[in-house]
């Protein structure tokens, strides 16, 4: 009994030394000793130069007196690649030209220059304009009366009349709903696809005509139009630019997580590496920053007297009478890539793929890493 014990002992100390080895964190053999920042790098680039697994770059930064706040360098910046007593990576700065910001509350991107984490040229109509909306939200939106014209769209025109009131000088978008988002499972909508019309500026708040006081429509000034503006068309509030958030903390969830890619901006069968996808769960089990795999069900085989066969090649009477002719076999799930979520809604997220191993497709499964 003393020598089971023992051995069950030892091979628990094994699998606990052996899982602690595994989440060092490990350099890779090519990574620079030094770096220079460069304009349009972005914190997933210079990563990925150090770790195969860029999303764990806050533990390269750790114990870094000189770095008061590691999402926030700026070309021209020299990172050096030291190790401490415990022969522990770390990632410092040996220079620093550009004066650091010490952020309160949530990282804002007022630099231009600061290196974002990932690239803001592709996330940035999503973080601005784009929304996933259900239908009681849509229906309570301000919504275009007209124009200063007749014209039948308002393409030719730089005002805008408002059912509704704004807020004077602020920055809205102009959106028509598009596809419903449905959970591929249940079969529910989980929100509407809002498709950027045009991008505004508020110069008349307006009045809505309650009781006693005359009705003044809201009026937007154009800005850019990316399609033809229609009566009825809704109006959301967007994001200034300069209020941007281009630093995420890249973490795994604590939580179990799984859902499915129900959508993709390009629209196509297969997307790859920097597209972005919607995942059918929403703010109350992702957060902006979270790190995700990516995996897809392997087929199912029927493993009958003669050989084995995938279930997608039974006869179509097999499938209706549930009998194959053999055992049913359900093949593992394989990894193959990584996301980040970088929104969330009610219901859906929005995440950019930073990572494939074959191109991904809608009907992929997100689970943790």
């Amino acid at each position: 009994m003393l020598k089971k014990i023992t051995l069950t002992l030892a091979a628990l100390l094994c699998w606990f030394s052996a899982a602690v080895t595994a989440d060092v964190l490990q350099v890779r053999p090519d990574a620079p000793a030094t770096y220079v920042v460069k304009p349009g790098d972005t914190l997933w680039d210079i990563s990925g130069l150090y770790l195969n697994q860029p999303w764990r770059w806050p533990e390269l930064w750790q114990m870094n007196p000189q770095v008061d706040n590691p999402h926030l360098i700026y070309p021209g910046d020299v990172l050096s690649l030291t190790f401490d007593s415990e022969g522990r990576p770390r990632l410092g700065l040996s220079s620093k030209r550009a004066m650091r910001l010490t952020p309160q509350g949530r990282t804002i991107h007022k630099n231009p220059d600061a290196i974002a984490t990932l690239p803001l040229g592709i996330i940035r109509p999503f973080l601005s304009y784009d929304q996933a909306m259900s239908q009681q939200q849509i229906d309570a939106l301000p919504y275009i009366l007209g124009s200063n014209s007749a014209a039948k769209s308002a393409n030719e025109t730089n005002t805008l009349y408002v059912k509704g009131e704004l807020v004077e000088g602020a920055a809205y978008a102009v959106y028509r709903p598009g596809r419903a988002y449905v959970d591929p499972d249940s079969g529910e909508v989980l929100g509407y696809e809002t498709r950027l019309i045009a991008t505004t500026r508020a110069f008349r708040s307006g009045q809505a005509g309650s009781e006693g006081t005359s009705f003044e429509p809201a009026a937007m000034r154009v800005l850019s139009v990316t399609r033809e503006i229609r009566q009825g068309d809704k109006v959301i509030p967007a994001y200034d630019q300069q209020a941007l958030p281009a630093q995420f903390v890249m973490t795994k969830p604590e939580q179990a997580v799984s859902g499915k890619i129900i959508a993709s901006s390009s629209d196509l069968r297969e997307f790859a590496r920097m597209d972005v996808v919607v995942l059918n769960l929403g703010q109350s089990a992702l957060r902006a920053g979270h790190m995700l795999g990516i995996y897809r069900q392997s087929p199912t085989v029927v493993d009958g007297s003669g050989k084995p066969v995938y279930l997608e090649d039974a006869s179509r009477l097999q499938k209706v009478m549930r009998d194959f002719g053999g055992e049913v076999l359900k093949m593992p799930k394989e990894k193959v890539g990584e996301l980040m979520v970088f929104k969330t809604s009610d219901n859906v997220s929005f995440a950019v793929v930073t990572q494939t191993d074959k191109p991904i497709r809608v009907g992929d499964i997100i689970t943790n890493l």
